[in-house]
Parts: C-alpha cells; sequence; structure tokens
C-alpha cells in the first residue's frame, strides 16, 4: 500500500462532520460500542491533560518506562508531518498498512453518521492499541479533558495535569476555573492524579475535584519538588532525593514538566535508571527542536537554525526565557500563526529576545492568520518586522543580512509540521 490509502480514508473522515471541534462523548461512545468497546481492553493507561507540556512530558514518562524495558503505546496530537506520529504501538510508529487497515474499520462501522476527525481517528487509535500487547499505554488529551474523546477510561492506572493557563477560550471557557474545570474532568474515582505547578485557580479546581472523587494527589509543591542546581535536576518526595542529568528538551520549562514526569515513573516503581533515562532519552519534535540537516539548513549552512511550535501566551514566556540562556547571538523568528491565537500575549515577552520578526502565512492552512496581520501585531508589541511569501524566502533574506544568525521559526505547530515535510 502507498501513503495515499491513509491519507484517503482520512479525507473521507474529515467529511463526516461540518466541524473540525465539537465536544461531547456522546459519537464516541456509540463507535466505541460498534468496534466492542477497545477502550476496555487497554494495557494500563497514563492520561494525560493541560494547557502546555503535555506531550513534552509524556515523551518523558515514555522514555523512562522504556529505559525499564517496558513496551509503551503513545498518543499524541496533532502530528507535524505524517498522520502516524500520533499512534506508537509498543514503542514503534503505526505501519501504513495497519493504519489504513483500522482507519477503514472505523469508518465502516461508523458509517455515514456524524463523528468528527478527531473523535473516529481517536477511536481507531484505541482499537489499535488493544490489539497491540504492550505494558502501558500513554493518552494524550486532545482538547480539554472533560470531553474529549480519549476520556472513555474508567479507571486509568494513573491522571497527570500540566500546568492549566488561558487557551482555546472559545470552546473551553475565558477564565482559568472554567478551563481548569475541563481539564480536571480526566481525574477518576480513587485513581491518583500526578499535578504539575498551577495558578491558584487552576488548583483549586483541581483540589475539590480530587477530593470529591477521592483521587489522591501528588502535587507539585506538596508531594514532590523539582529544582535546578549546578546544571543538574534535583527532585525529592516522600521516597528521597534524586540527582539527575538535566532533561535533554531545552529549556527551564522542562524543568516542571520533568517533575511531573518523575512523578509518575515513581508512582509506577521506576527505579533511579529509569528516572536518568527519562531526562536523556526523551525526544519531542519542535519543542526548540535544533534543525542540523535538510533543504532548510543546506540554503544558508552558516544560520543556526530552530523549530519551536509553542502557540499561546505561557509558551511565548517560556520560549522567550530559553533564547534569553542561550549563548549571545542575534536572533530572528519566523512566525506563522492560526487566526484563533492571541497573538500578541504570544509575542509580547519575545520582542526583548528578538531582532527581527519576518511574518509568513502558514501554508495550506485555512485558519492561518495572513502575514500581513502576524506583521502588524509583531510592530504592535515593539518588534522591528516585515513579511515574506514563504519560510524559505524569509530565511534566505536573513542569512544574506547576517549569515551567522540565530533564527528560530515558531508560532504554530501546523507551521512546525509544514516545515518538517518542507525539511526532510
Amino acid at each position: 500500500m502507498t501513503l495515499q490509502s491513509s491519507d484517503a480514508v482520512l479525507a473521507r473522515m474529515m467529511a463526516l462532520h461540518p466541524k473540525i471541534i465539537d465536544l461531547t462523548l456522546d459519537r464516541v461512545w456509540r463507535l466505541l460500542d460498534a468496534l466492542d468497546n477497545p477502550q476496555k481492553n487497554l494495557p494500563p493507561v497514563i492520561h494525560l491533560a493541560g494547557t502546555n507540556g503535555k506531550g513534552s512530558t509524556q515523551s518523558m514518562i515514555r522514555a523512562g518506562l522504556e529505559g525499564m524495558g517496558k513496551s509503551v503505546h503513545a498518543y499524541t496530537s496533532p502530528h507535524l508531518a505524517r498522520f502516524h506520529e500520533r499512534i506508537r504501538l509498543a514503542g514503534t510508529l503505526i505501519t501504513e498498512d495497519y493504519l489504513t487497515e483500522i482507519l477503514d474499520e472505523c469508518y465502516a462501522k461508523n458509517g455515514n453518521i456524524d463523528i468528527t476527525y478527531f473523535e473516529i481517528t481517536t477511536c481507531a487509535a484505541l482499537l489499535a492499541f488493544a490489539h497491540t500487547p504492550a505494558d502501558y499505554t500513554l493518552l494524550e488529551v486532545g482538547l480539554g479533558g472533560r470531553l474529549d474523546a480519549t476520556n472513555v477510561l474508567d479507571t486509568p492506572e494513573l491522571t497527570v495535569i500540566t500546568p492549566v493557563s488561558i487557551d482555546h477560550e472559545q470552546f473551553l471557557g475565558n477564565t482559568l476555573t472554567k478551563i481548569a474545570t475541563e481539564k480536571a474532568g480526566i481525574i477518576k474515582r480513587g485513581v491518583p492524579c500526578v499535578v504539575g505547578p498551577q495558578p491558584d485557580e487552576a488548583m483549586d479546581v483541581i483540589e475539590a475535584t480530587a477530593a470529591k472523587l477521592g483521587a489522591p494527589l501528588l502535587a507539585h509543591g506538596q508531594h514532590w519538588h523539582v529544582w535546578e542546581e549546578r546544571g543538574r535536576l534535583v527532585y525529592q518526595d516522600e521516597r528521597g532525593l534524586l540527582d539527575l542529568p538535566l532533561p535533554a528538551l531545552i529549556g527551564d520549562h522542562q524543568i516542571q514538566n520533568a517533575g511531573a514526569a518523575l512523578a509518575a515513573l515513581r508512582f509506577l516503581g521506576a527505579d533511579d535508571n529509569a528516572c536518568e533515562a527519562a531526562m536523556k532519552n526523551a525526544e519531542w519534535f519542535a519543542r526548540m527542536q535544533r534543525l542540523r540537516t535538510g533543504p532548510l539548513v543546506e540554503s544558508a549552512p552558516e544560520i543556526e537554525l530552530w523549530l519551536d511550535g509553542g502557540h499561546n501566551a505561557a509558551a511565548g514566556v517560556a520560549l522567550a526565557k530559553v533564547l534569553s540562556d542561550l549563548p549571545k547571538r542575534p536572533t530572528h523568528l519566523i512566525c506563522g500563526m492560526l487566526n484563533t491565537k492571541d497573538i500578541s500575549g504570544y509575542l509580547s515577552p519575545l520582542a526583548a529576545e528578538a531582532a527581527s520578526l519576518t511574518a509568513v502565512s502558514i501554508p495550506g492552512e485555512a485558519n492561518t492568520l495572513p502575514a500581513h496581520e502576524t506583521e502588524a501585531a509583531a510592530r504592535s508589541v515593539g518588534m522591528k518586522a516585515g513579511s515574506a511569501d514563504t519560510t524559505a524566502s524569509a530565511l534566505a533574506a536573513i542569512a544574506a543580512a547576517d549569515a551567522n544568525a540565530r533564527v528560530l521559526i515558531c508560532g504554530s505547530l501546523y507551521l512546525a509540521g509544514a516545515i518538517l515535510r518542507e525539511n526532510g
């Protein structure tokens, strides 16, 4: 089979519901029942929700479990270059043939009844996980938690809530309390929940939900602590102190993500070697990823080229801190964003770290913010800004002006995916 075979099924799935996002579980329950409820036959599940850091935290948990010799399923979204990235079976990305098979089965069982793309593809992932032996399943929420298509488990082994901040207000609400209520919807009766650092409003909701359901919390600042000291990561909980390498994933915010991952791993019985593997072996594309090969790199070989998919205000703060900690070098941003995002909130923290911003529209994305609007938003927060037709032309112009610059391509996971496909 060719790649187009799964693409063809996915394209048909896109037409099954007029809305891309329509939060409810009714359609998911109906299809899962038609599939003989694969969610009831999964290896032990760790379910992750949060606004920022859930993907990075998942990657560190997976690296730690694999460091224990465990086989691990993993589900994440959105994908960057290929849909297959969303479904990892016992440590390996799903094959084209098997992906096409399970998509076809889900499409046939669903018929022409309304169901969103994310809902039906999540059901496909659960079907694949149920049919493939593994020791653990890592499920990352797509959006929110309470009504997310992944929230179909009665008793996961563990839940994890990474930092909550304002994002997706049109679906989750416009206050931290409302958003945290949606995220806390993954908490299950009697099931322990690891909680990363939270604003007070979010923590109040999480604690109240856990108390109501009798779910023990393993919360940052109460049950575990993590910090950087002399170029090492130090983690402490009631079991004692860990002195570990810093996470392979770059940035101060990854220290807190690492803490949540370590809390989860310690709960699951990980030893010190597994915890070290979580720090050293985690990989997560488009999170301050250094691009070292490919056509874009070859087109400007002296440029230090980076890629990041963060896209909300909290991500802007974290990214600004990362840039401030890198060795000093003129830093130029190439930025493309969706029209649903708080662009000023994202760009404001970055203004002090960037010599310029070149705005681009995200290729092939209907909801892209036009480049000229991104340029205007950058100017409004004090940035020197222009625009370009493509990322490649933006990079060429920056290289022509300063061949030794640092360039960060940023603003959206959709842009990051386009770059990874373009750069081969």
